[in-house]
């Protein structure tokens, strides 16, 4: 089956953007076809082959310009994507990372993994997911070495469940993993979250070199507190972890707890992030670090938080309680965000608190998260060290 593509839409297409977005296309088919397809130009010449399946990025994704979609074809993506993290497979520090980055890897719509000798498969559009069969069954074929599967349903259904085993042995709960020397506790098969988030992993292993070493670190929206770990493992004097989610207290104190670090020694904190600010500055506590990764959106009770709206607000809320020489961890990975535009919310937040600061350092997604060139969204972290004196 083939579907022709807008005049207007060529170029980019044919440049390698991999994303398809309704008026890329001549006309939309009512259903989406669960086979791969031969997008062609309005000459009715070959682009690419690729599928159409809608998920919150676009409608479809482009996948090879070179022919059709098929079972060696998968085989060699999977392949590729492996040997180029290669550099992983052998560091005994590193037992966690992504091993196939969607359309960085080639196959927009679809992450894959690794913890130890198990993997996690997310599906971003239904289908992707129908087609799964013969995708798992290439993947395995390109890596033998893999024990068990499990799989995340990141589209909207209401019959599948998130999280299920997909393939092989059961993960042990927890599985442990290390990244850059650091144990942290995974469950493979807990809702959509595994309990760590792969892409900080640069910005984690900064902090366990030492940036925060005789510091005061505070770590808002904590999760489960793998950067207040990551501090305290490089030496922090202290962390303080806040996240409104009540199961952040088990959690954080798990992942203190498998590197065998006391526990009670570090604050871990169940309340909403906005309302600790205030009750710091009525508690006069102050901090040498301070680390802000929210949710690109989150919803609570009394209020609706969004990255592109309320960052700023974070950011002046943060200056409020930071020493009087203190260091700023920014992040965000809101795709919808340009790093420049992300870095003008901040600089405009400091202007108004007038605070001298000095970008350090800039991190974006690591190695293991492979980029398309042409598709700059795909490269959606964006984190900044500030150092600010009041």
């Amino acid at each position: 089956m083939t579907i022709r593509i807008t005049k207007k839409s060529e170029r980019k297409l044919y440049a390698g953007y991999p994303l398809i977005q309704p008026d890329d296309l001549q006309e939309v088919p009512q259903n989406f076809s669960p086979n791969w397809l031969d997008f062609i130009d309005s000459k009715g010449n070959f682009i690419a082959s690729g599928y159409l399946g809608k998920q919150n990025k676009g409608i479809g994704w482009l996948v090879n310009w070179h022919g059709s979609v098929d079972s060696a074809f998968l085989q060699d993506l999977f392949f590729q994507a492996k040997r180029q993290r290669a550099i992983y497979e052998q560091d005994p520090a590193t037992s966690a990372y992504r091993l196939f980055n969607g359309e960085g890897d080639g196959l927009g719509g679809l992450t894959i993994d690794r913890y130890n000798d198990f993997v996690v498969f997310s599906w971003y559009n239904e289908t992707l997911y129908n087609m799964k069969e013969e995708i798992v069954q290439a993947f395995r074929k390109s890596v033998p070495d893999i024990i068990g599967g499990y799989e995340k349903i990141r589209f909207s259904n209401q019959t599948l469940p998130e999280s299920q085993k997909l393939f092989g042995e059961e993960a042990p709960e927890p599985l442990l993993i290390v990244e850059n020397g650091v144990t942290y506790a995974t469950y493979l098969n807990d809702g959509l979250m595994t309990g760590i988030f792969l892409d900080q992993k640069d910005v984690r292993g900064r902090l366990i070199e030492g940036i925060a070493a005789g510091k005061t670190v505070l770590n808002m929206f904590s999760y489960t507190g793998a950067f207040s770990v990551a501090s305290a493992m490089g030496g922090a004097m202290g962390t303080t972890s806040v996240d409104l989610a009540k199961r952040s207290l088990p959690k954080t104190r798990e992942q203190f707890e498998v590197n065998h670090l006391d526990s009670d020694a570090q604050k871990i904190v169940v309340m909403d992030v906005f309302e600790y600010f205030k009750y710091a500055v009525r508690k006069n506590l102050s901090y040498d670090v301070i680390v802000l990764d929210p949710p690109s959106f989150a919803r609570n009770k009394k209020k609706v938080f969004s990255v592109a709206k309320n960052y700023g607000d974070l950011v002046k809320d943060a200056v409020d309680i930071l020493s009087s020489t203190g260091l700023l961890i920014a992040s965000t990975n809101a795709a919808n965000i340009s790093i420049e535009k992300y870095k003008k919310m901040i600089i405009q937040a400091l202007e108004e608190k007038k605070v001298r600061y000095q970008f350090k350092e800039t991190y974006q997604l690591p190695n293991d998260f492979r980029t398309n060139k042409q598709f700059e969204e795909g490269n959606y972290l964006k984190v900044f060290f500030i150092e600010i004196k009041k």
